[in-house]
């Protein structure tokens, strides 16, 4: 059986444009439980898929840094970054942007959390009793948990973290944060106040045994970031549509899950404080 010239042509067109297709990947930063990360960003895949009508993909990593590695080295090509990490991830690769953030994003902040053994309280200002105790950032690359509050810290003390506590750990993220400062393995520690807000909320948190002392004043954070060369690997225009399908996010459950009222457009010159803070604390060259 024979087929037509025109058949058979638009037969091998179709499988041509099937072998030549790509698949949209995106990474996230391990701020949190890996299983609840999954979970999140496993729907969040289904979303861009639906709205974007290509395969997309969610690679999970181990690191902040990993996170940025990948990001570079165009094993992914969108990243749900914090603050620090996105500003170092568009360092490196020419043209990329960050296109949305959380509302709650614009104004972030980080609390400083306490033992109850350390007899401290909430104040307006980080009290001085902070010195000697063994103190907990979370990962090493994170804005709200290693980037600001070292910033405060320096500041309001004019030393460095090692100087001012007997000893300096990172938990890695901010659920070990709190677990660590709860279970008294560290008597302070900085941490996202949103995750510090869902714990508590699904009552993971005792508050008879570990409570909020300070909170940082606010500043910009988590974003969404693009590399530069999307448009020109999967056609003019495809970043607007990855841009407009963040933004149209209206499931209820899925914004729960992150936790965000809702995702907002943004830029780099956002970021413009944290480079600069990072820049003055020799995180970022």
């Amino acid at each position: 059986m024979s087929f037509p010239k025109v058949l058979t042509f638009t037969f091998i067109m179709v499988i041509a444009s099937l072998s030549n297709a790509q698949t949209f990947t995106f990474t996230a930063i391990p701020d949190e439980d890996e299983s609840r990360l999954v979970e999140r960003f496993s729907r969040i895949a289904e979303h861009l898929q639906t709205e974007l009508g290509v395969e997309v993909d969610y690679i999970p990593v181990k690191s902040y840094a990993a996170a940025v590695t990948a990001f570079r080295n165009s094993q992914v090509q969108l990243a749900w970054f914090g603050g620090l990490s996105g500003v170092q991830a568009r360092s490196q690769v020419t043209g990329s942007k960050a296109i949305a953030q959380g509302y709650e994003d614009q104004f972030f902040k980080t609390y400083f959390i306490a033992h109850h053994t350390t007899g401290l309280e909430k104040s307006a200002t980080l009290p001085a009793a902070l010195q000697g105790k063994t103190f907990t950032f979370g990962s090493k690359g994170s804005t709200s948990g290693r980037l600001m509050p070292e910033y405060y810290i320096r500041e309001a003390f004019n030393s460095e973290p090692r100087e001012l506590f007997e000893r300096v750990g990172f938990s890695g993220d901010h659920s070990r944060t709190i677990a660590q400062v709860q279970a008294g393995a560290y008597q302070v520690g900085a941490v996202n106040y949103l995750v510090w807000q869902k714990k508590l909320q699904a009552g993971e948190i005792d508050l008879k045994k570990v409570k909020v002392i300070w909170e940082t004043p606010t500043y910009p954070d988590y974003q969404w970031t693009i590399r530069g060369d999307v448009d020109k690997r999967f056609g003019a225009g495809f970043s607007d549509k990855v841009k407009h399908a963040i933004l149209n996010i209206k499931d209820e459950k899925l914004l729960a899950a992150f936790p965000r009222k809702s995702f907002v457009p943004t830029s780099n010159n956002a970021y413009l404080p944290i480079e600069k803070t990072a820049r003055k604390i020799k995180l970022l060259q």
